[in-house]
């Protein structure tokens, strides 16, 4: 039963926390541009060797 006392807060907490940090990368714009970055792997870029 102590367990319970200490494990309930500890994962409240920690669930708080995950939340607060997806709602800071939903301001900071991590996620604006989904498919640009998906794009972009698929674009060869370098010159080739020679």
């Amino acid at each position: 039963m102590t367990g319970l006392l200490f494990l309930i807060p500890v994962a409240l907490g920690l669930g708080l926390l995950g939340l607060a940090a997806f709602f800071w990368a939903m301001r900071s714009g991590q996620f604006d541009d989904p498919d640009g970055s998906a794009s972009r792997i698929l674009i060869d870029e370098d010159s080739p060797a020679e």
